[in-house]
């Protein structure tokens, strides 16, 4: 693989992918491998498209040096399947949808993020968007130790 393509996917695109994406292009910044790894985020579903991520995940991003707040919501379209390598869904809800939306030629990874994390094998990242406001900042960490091994994976996997 020459460029590798990670699509983060949560419900509405304004919580938890956001913060993935933002998360894991951090990391991909760190490491020195922003000319290797691109990255991005969407939803299953259209009714947040155009917006901007939820204020709480904005702030919470925030707190880790982490700007999210540019970031659009979009839905997931045909094109995704052949831009990125590794599907990443926030839910088995979301997983599902990706994985029978899918081509049949698709190549790719598609999985859960926590999937990537021995401890939490087969779990879901919560959607905290209708809990109180501290819960972004513990979905937030989820993800970063998630997307660490995530990143670990592909740059074994990629040989990057």
């Amino acid at each position: 693989m020459s460029e590798v393509g990670v699509l983060f996917v949560c419900l509405g695109n304004i919580c938890r992918s956001p913060m993935a994406q933002g998360i894991f292009q951090q990391q991909v910044n760190e490491a020195g491998l922003h000319n290797k790894i691109h990255t991005d985020s969407c939803g299953t579903a259209a009714f947040n498209l155009g917006k901007h991520p939820d204020p709480r995940a904005i702030a919470a991003a925030s707190e880790h040096g982490i700007d999210i707040s540019q970031q659009i919501a979009r839905q997931i379209d045909d094109s995704d399947y052949t831009r990125f390598d590794f599907i990443v869904a926030m839910d088995k809800n979301n997983l599902s949808n990706v994985i029978a939306w899918a081509p049949t030629d698709f190549q790719g990874e598609m999985k859960l993020l926590l999937d990537y994390t021995p401890r939490h094998k087969q779990g879901q990242v919560a959607d905290p968007y209708y809990s109180e406001d501290g819960a972004f900042a513990v979905v937030l960490a989820d993800i970063e130790r998630a997307t660490a091994c995530l990143l670990k994976h592909i740059v074994d996997v990629a040989n990057l």
